[in-house]
């Protein structure tokens, strides 16, 4: 078992590593944190370095074990922005 940012016991994700993609914002921010605080390594990417530089900074302090790079999902020849 593995407490959790709330306090409570739950499952363990140690040992695990997990890749999320648009990790700086949104659903993918907190799947990222939700993953790392149940253990497991997480890796995430986005295209916007600031807000993902900003988003390890936090995740440091927190104790979380997140490496990020600045990436791109997608099919080449495609606009990195709709």
């Amino acid at each position: 078992m593995s407490a959790t940012a709330g306090g409570g016991e739950r499952w363990s994700l140690a040992g695990a590593t997990a890749l999320v993609t648009g990790g700086s914002k949104g659903i993918g921010h907190a799947i990222v944190e939700e993953l790392a605080w149940f253990g497991a390594r997480v890796h995430t990417c986005s295209r916007n370095a600031a807000e993902l530089e900003e988003c390890r900074r936090r995740w440091v302090e927190k104790g979380l074990q997140v490496t990020v790079s600045v990436c791109r999902g997608g099919a080449r020849g495609m606009p990195l922005y709709a």
